[in-house]
């Protein structure tokens, strides 16, 4: 079976030097030409200073004025010629290739969507993987009783989630452009939860997989910035009106 091609869409904002390392990442891997990476620059910067070598096509958005997390990559997809649409923040780095395991889980015929096993710097596994959040659960994790998370086993076998985090997802372009892509009203948070939601509602099936991982440097800004924590708040906020008791049951399989 031949390997897809992927349509990487990354946004920087003025992060120069992590999109650089982002992008030296890919270029290291095995078959870099079965990328195309779609950068979109949400602030004026200079081009990374690898973007002259790269053994797959770069192809540039630059914002007239900054747009949020939905709108960048939906913007992106639009133009993506590829059959398996990608998101990747640029804080990600890549100590292996996290492509053939995640391919492989997206070749059953009802998987959407699939994300990887998320450590961070330290090795530390992060929370990227997780169950909708409803009213109890979210009082159940402001209580401290349940994070909410789901534990990914060991293992190459890929498992249906409830949500995997917009940090690093792949995806069908087909299943993207089906549901409409991200929900533009959001802003920052929660739009990653939402697409998820709506492709289980359409009949695919959003999965992790645990023989795929990549590493990620967590900001966490709306623990301590109020900005980013009222954009937060207000993403909840209009998640659960849009979604409360009528989130999609999902089983593990």
């Amino acid at each position: 079976m031949s390997v897809p091609g992927i349509s990487i869409s990354v946004v920087s904002h003025g992060q120069g030097d992590l999109v650089d390392a982002l992008l030296r990442d890919l270029a290291r891997l095995p078959e870099p030409g079965r990328f195309e990476l779609l950068l979109t620059r949400n602030l004026p910067e200079p081009l990374p200073a690898c973007a002259s070598n790269l053994p797959f096509p770069l192809v540039l958005i630059d914002n007239v004025s900054p747009k949020g997390f939905g709108s960048n990559h939906n913007a992106a997809l639009a133009r993506a010629c590829e059959a398996v649409f990608c998101v990747a923040n640029p804080d990600l780095r890549l100590p292996g290739d996290p492509f053939p395991p995640l391919l492989r889980a997206l070749r059953c015929d009802d998987v959407g969507l699939v994300g990887p096993r998320v450590r961070a710097s330290d090795g530390a596994e992060e929370d990227s993987i997780r169950r909708f959040p409803t009213v109890p659960g979210l009082l159940k994790r402001a209580l401290g009783l349940d994070d909410g998370r789901i534990p990914l086993p060991q293992g190459d076998d890929p498992v249906s989630v409830d949500w995997v985090a917009g940090m690093f997802m792949l995806a069908r372009a087909e299943a993207f452009r089906a549901v409409g892509g991200f929900d533009e009203s959001y802003f920052l948070y929660y739009e990653d939860v939402d697409l998820c939601v709506r492709l289980w509602r359409r009949g695919w099936r959003v999965a992790a997989c645990p023989a795929a991982e990549v590493i990620h440097d967590a900001r966490r800004d709306s623990h301590r910035n109020l900005r980013y924590l009222s954009w937060h708040l207000a993403s909840l906020l209009r998640f659960q009106r849009k979604h409360a008791f009528r989130l999609p049951h999902v089983s593990s399989s």
